[in-house]
């Protein structure tokens, strides 16, 4: 029987989750708009690339990061996980026959930019594959720079318009309690979630000298 820790295993290698990766996949599972403050390296990707493995469907996840895009893309594709990168990459004939294959259920997830997003004609095309979640990462745009560096991630409300009964997975290992509020208005959560650790690090330290 597939479980979320036999998918862990069998892809990652891994024997057990991180400290609250289970409580994330768990709540998106339940199909809860979920926000996952995480810190660096606490393994955030997992939180969405394994319940999309645990259940049918596409997971589309907005990215402000080329590079980050094609690492996880890479990484998935090397372990025989269908996953692809929308972007200046590719033609707009490739992007079309992407989306085709995604139709036919190719694809398990498909990374784009919220500047890709927001595109109307992208939205239409989306409705016609099965998305079970949507991942948003780097979350923190969406409030605390989104007004300047990336203006498009302030329009992600626009999925809970199109796909009101899609599950939104919100990351970030950024963000103080009024950006928490404001992501979650801003994506127009219904009954959020929020699930965060500890953001100590015991094995680091400051330290302040005065130098003459």
């Amino acid at each position: 029987m597939k479980t979320v820790q036999s998918i862990l295993k069998s892809y990652w290698g891994y024997d057990a989750f991180r400290p609250q990766q289970l409580a994330v996949i768990n709540a998106v599972l339940e199909q809860k708009d979920t926000l996952a403050l995480l810190p660096t390296g606490a393994g955030k990707s997992l939180c969405f690339q394994i319940p999309t493995l645990y259940v049918d469907g596409i997971c589309l996840v907005v990215s402000p990061l080329i590079a980050l895009m094609q690492d996880q893309v890479k990484d998935l594709q090397s372990k025989n996980i269908s996953a692809i990168a929308l972007g200046g990459h590719l033609s707009e004939e490739a992007q079309y026959e992407v989306m085709e294959a995604a139709k036919r259920g190719k694809y398990k997830f498909i990374y784009c930019s919220p500047e890709k997003l927001v595109q109307k004609s992208f939205q239409e095309s989306l409705t016609q594959i099965k998305i079970t979640l949507f991942a948003i990462d780097e979350a923190h745009c969406i409030s605390q720079w989104g007004y300047d560096f990336r203006p498009p991630y302030r329009k992600l409300d626009i999925l809970k318009t199109i796909f009101p009964t899609v599950p939104i997975l919100a990351m970030t290992a950024s963000a103080i309690p009024l950006v928490q509020e404001d992501i979650i208005k801003q994506l127009a959560f219904k009954n959020a979630t929020i699930i965060t650790d500890s953001f100590l690090r015991p094995n680091l330290k400051y330290s302040i000298q005065k130098v003459p």
